[in-house]
């Protein structure tokens, strides 16, 4: 009765209003008659051509044009960070030739008309204000990233070889400018303007660049990369104190003109520490969980940032500053950093720095070294850039007392600039001080600056092995049988550690577990990373614990998880890979039948139980891409867990297809010896049965362990002692048949354990 009442309240409300609105409508048109100057009929028949005109001014409409540019920008940015990603490079080293390549170097030279219609002039200052609150975020973040008390407790060597790393190639930079200053410098600019910016553009170091290096060569904790940090950190600061400085110099004129703004920045500087921060301080210890973190609170602290950039930009020495300095002050509390970098930092990397990087595309202009001896000059400043950052700062870190190794590694680090070199460049631009060619030869240089820090670390590790240690793994490893377990979420980490220990449990003294977690290096920070950690182990520790297993943790950020994975598996003096199967973003949805993803599932079929009489819905698992390029790389065993449910392991079926299965007897045998687990041998074609040689295989574990494992042949095997199994180990061979012939059993199956043989 309430469903009736309310269907003839809605079609009365509903419909009478509707009824009453159209009436008005219709009232309403004869108001018009004499007021339109057009033909009412020549409108009707120009309809059609009034809507494309419309419709082609929507798509010209700025706003229009900034969402396409957007769309367009982050698709690219990411297409081109995920190239480099898999080449071993930082992410930003793709998005910056993402940007170049959509600028007037390649896609302005190639296609002007799309390039056009994509970035109209009129369009561009749109983009401009775009990417700059993008960059003030950003810089916010990489201010909140600075521990300063890490520069608090290790500054005396690290302020040496940072200082060096900066003071050396400034040098050489102003050298530079002396003989370049004449051929590349604008008209308009004096010489002490220019030499100052080629100088500081020469010793910038990006901190969040080398700090991501770090976390992804496992160097974090680390005496090596705790130093590189710190140096990284006082470089940061003191760079880009040096860099208000010039632009207060350049924008006044001359050193003695540049002394006032210097004085307000001091001023401004002091107002900032001395009386904002313990403000802000108090505020973070008292709001430092999510749940206190509210929105007015949040407000206060971007307020805070804004009129710490406005200030700065107003005295004269960049916004930008004002953004880094705001991040620097917020409280030092780690909780608050990180819950308030995890809200910006998304923003401001993923939708807005982009921008940053295509609006420095489009200004960078390659084609205009059109000249030999501009190619040449290019050359001169990549060298002089090389040169003074990476020697200046090997030799630092050498004359306080680093060895050879760690001196090189730090002066290949330091000699990142990436994105920081972009934010100083495009200062000078915007300034005058650097010339279009100038610009894109240092664009190159900060460029390939980036690029060759991966390669040159492998390098100096080849010629510097660290032999004391590796042969200290080696013997530790030697003559043990060594699992490795990978795993995403720490619940199939639980269960994987449960897996394992069920092969090894009587042998601890000549077995060992490691746990490794690979995560995506683009989602820490120093403030998180620890976290991450802690999060992502918990559950591991806890079952270690609960069944008296030790077990090794390992942690890292990747770029290139499967690779990584592959590469500790064949290195490594591993015996077995166990893994978690994975899952596909596309599974189940329309995109996903489309483009063929079935990570988890076939398509269902319905199979008739003989054992009920009635048909049965279900589905059975299959690889996603990421466990396929792992089984088809991976050298030694390994083992794949399809989860449901799992708890104890006491009962384990075991289905044999082929001769090849042989190789299971293995695990077989490692289960029943540490486990007592009871082991069902199905001999589903019944290879056993006609094999002696299997047979024999058998009984000798059954001599053994009489109690523990029993065979038998697939038509004797009722689906219901299916149900009553804790777990299946299955080939990986025999997994694909069981599938292809849609086995009936595989619709009863418990969790799953599929092995690929070395």
């Amino acid at each position: 009765m309430k469903g009736i009442k309310n269907l003839l309240f809605y079609i009365t409300v509903i419909g009478g209003l509707s009824a009453f609105i159209y009436l008005m409508i219709i009232k309403g048109e004869t108001f018009q008659m004499g007021r339109l100057s057009v033909n009412m009929s020549s409108s009707e028949s120009s309809s059609w051509s009034h809507f494309l005109a419309s419709l082609s001014h929507n798509f010209t409409y700025p706003f229009a044009i900034l969402l396409l540019q957007i769309i367009a920008i982050i698709l690219v940015a990411r297409a081109f960070g995920f190239v480099c990603k898999k080449i071993g490079q930082p992410s930003v080293i793709g998005e910056i030739v993402a940007g170049i390549v959509l600028g007037p170097s390649v896609v302005g030279a190639y296609f002007p008309e799309f390039s056009s219609f994509l970035f109209p002039a009129s369009s561009l200052g749109n983009l401009s204000v775009m990417s700059q609150v993008g960059l003030i975020l950003f810089m916010f973040v990489v201010g909140m990233e600075l521990d300063l008390k890490v520069l608090r407790n290790k500054a005396h060597e690290a302020v040496v070889i940072s200082h060096a790393s900066i003071v050396f190639p400034f040098a050489l930079g102003v050298l530079l400018a002396y003989f370049i200053y004449q051929q590349s410098a604008p008209d308009h600019v004096s010489f002490i303007s220019y030499a100052l910016f080629i100088g500081i553009s020469m010793s910038i170091t990006a901190f969040p660049v080398l700090a991501r290096i770090v976390q992804e060569r496992g160097l974090t904790k680390t005496k090596l990369g705790s130093v590189v940090i710190t140096c990284a950190a006082a470089d940061d600061i003191t760079a880009w104190c040096i860099l208000a400085a010039v632009i207060a110099v350049v924008k006044a004129g001359s050193l003695l003109s540049a002394g006032y703004t210097i004085l307000l920045a001091i001023g401004y500087v002091f107002l900032m520490l001395k009386v904002v921060r313990p403000f802000l301080r108090r505020m973070g210890d008292i709001y430092s969980n999510k749940e206190a973190l509210s929105k007015p609170i949040v407000g206060v602290f971007f307020v805070t940032l804004l009129v710490s950039a406005w200030c700065t930009e107003v005295i004269g020495i960049h916004a930008l500053f004002g953004a880094f300095m705001a991040g620097v002050i917020m409280p030092a509390n780690v909780n608050f950093r990180n819950i308030f970098i995890d809200k910006v930092e998304d923003v401001a990397l993923v939708l807005l720095l982009p921008l940053f990087f295509v609006f420095t595309g489009l200004r960078t202009q390659i084609g205009l070294l059109n000249e030999a001896g501009l190619w040449q000059m290019c050359g001169i400043v990549i060298l002089v850039a090389v040169v003074g950052k990476f020697v200046g700062s090997a030799v630092a870190a050498r004359f306080v007392g680093q060895n050879w190794h760690s001196s090189l590694t730090i002066g290949a680090l330091m000699n990142t600039r990436g994105l920081m070199e972009l934010v100083a460049l495009n200062i000078g631009y915007d300034l005058g001080v650097l010339s279009p060619q100038m610009f894109a030869m240092l664009v190159l240089m900060a460029l390939i600056t980036t690029f060759m820090t991966g390669p040159a670390l492998d390098l100096i590790n080849k010629f510097f092995k660290n032999e004391e240690d590796e042969t200290s793994v080696a013997l530790s490893m030697k003559d043990k049988y060594n699992i490795l377990i990978s795993f995403g979420s720490p619940a199939t980490g639980r269960l994987l550690v449960r897996l394992a220990h069920s092969m090894i449990r009587k042998s601890k003294e000549s077995a060992t577990i490691t746990a490794l977690h690979l995560s995506p290096g683009n989602e820490l920070n120093n403030f998180n990373v620890g976290e991450y950690e802690r999060e992502s182990f918990a559950p591991i520790k806890e079952e270690a614990n609960s069944l008296s297993q030790p077990v090794i943790s390992l942690f890292k950020p990747s770029q290139s998880i499967d690779d990584e994975i592959v590469e500790m598996a064949n290195e490594g003096d591993f015996d077995l890979l166990l893994i978690g199967i994975g899952q596909s973003v596309f599974e189940g949805t329309f995109l996903g039948k489309i483009l063929g993803f079935t990570t988890r599932v076939i398509n269902p079929e319905r199979l008739y139980d003989t054992l009920t009489g009635r048909e049965k819905l279900f589905t059975v698992g299959v690889f996603d891409e990421r466990t396929k390029q792992i089984l088809k790389a991976t050298k030694i065993p390994t083992g794949i867990l399809i989860d449901k449910n799992l708890g104890g392991i006491k009962n384990v079926i075991v289905p044999v297809f082929s001769l090849s299965d042989s190789f299971l007897l293995i695990y077989i045998q490692k289960l029943i010896h540490n486990g007592q687990v009871k082991i069902t041998l199905l001999d589903v074609m019944g290879v056993i049965k006609h094999d002696v040689e299997f047979k024999e295989s058998i009984r000798a574990i059954q001599q053994v362990a009489p109690e523990h494992i029993v065979w038998t042949h697939s038509d004797k095997m009722k689906m219901e002692s299916l149900v009553q199994q804790d777990l299946m180990i299955i080939s990986l061979n025999s997994w694909k048949k069981s599938i292809e012939t849609r086995s009936v059993w595989l619709s009863e199956t418990p969790s799953v354990l599929i092995i690929k043989p070395a």
